[in-house]
């Protein structure tokens, strides 16, 4: 079945519409028709839903069965990224959220070539929305990451205060001849934790940003003897953090 985020919960009867850009794909593209059946989801659960009225611009549902089970990380990993170069941000978003983190704030760290262009940032913000829910209806989730607008190396620290448990990716610990290995920091992280991780641009983490992100408390991590891409680092990590709790 098609899986659809809805704008606005089901109301006490247990209807809902579908209208915009997912409405129209149902009635324009995929031709359903009332009985048709999709699974619609929000506030974090989905729900079997019949069509039951059908518009030029969308439909109306109603709620049928559910929640249905959550297949959603049992720890809660947002992923911080340096800016990186060309594309590889809507990577990173896509796939990332196949992988099941809950969020990605992009940052403009020491090392990061590009530069965010506010006049054409809005866009670039919502393009990586769009991409994060069509993956999260691909992979059948029950939560769209967040894609938060790029912040400040300073404003960074402080958005990591909200963290229960912070990590960053550091080239140096992996060349360290007691690395601080993946499956030792997940060791002291609990379940419905939440977890940020921050990643370097291309070129990596200053020393100065890396000894900024220790004096507020994050670890170093090291993601394995290899140097690994800024597009791959973080994926290898929600991939690790999978394994070791689902």
């Amino acid at each position: 079945m098609q899986r659809y985020f809805l704008d606005s919960p089901f109301d006490v009867d247990g209807k809902a519409m579908i209208q915009g850009e997912d409405g129209k794909h149902i009635v324009k593209v995929m031709r359903m028709n009332v009985g048709d059946r999709i699974i619609a989801v929000t506030d974090g659960e989905a729900f079997i839903s019949e069509i039951i009225e059908l518009f030029s611009d969308g439909v109306l549902i109603s709620c049928n069965e559910g929640p249905l089970s959550s297949n959603e990380m049992p720890v809660q990993v947002s992923i911080a990224c340096g800016l990186p170069k060309g594309d590889k941000l809507d990577l990173i978003v896509q796939k990332g959220t196949e992988l099941g983190m809950k969020a990605i704030i992009p940052f403009e760290a020491e090392r990061s070539i590009v530069k965010w262009d506010s006049k054409k940032g809005d866009k670039k913000v919502d393009r990586l929305r769009k991409i994060a829910k069509e993956a999260a209806e691909q992979c059948h989730r029950t939560v769209i990451p967040n894609v938060k607008p790029p912040l400040s190396f300073k404003q960074l620290l402080v958005e990591a205060e909200n963290y229960d448990v912070r990590l960053f990716a550091d080239e140096e610990d992996a060349k360290s001849a007691e690395p601080n290995r993946i499956a030792d920091r997940l060791k002291n992280v609990y379940h419905k934790q939440t977890v940020i991780v921050v990643f370097g641009p291309e070129g990596g983490l200053s020393r100065k940003e890396a000894d900024s992100l220790v004096s507020a408390g994050f670890l170093s991590v090291s993601l394995g003897p290899r140097i690994l891409r800024t597009e791959t680092a973080p994926l290898y990590l929600l991939s690790a953090v999978s394994y070791e709790f689902e």
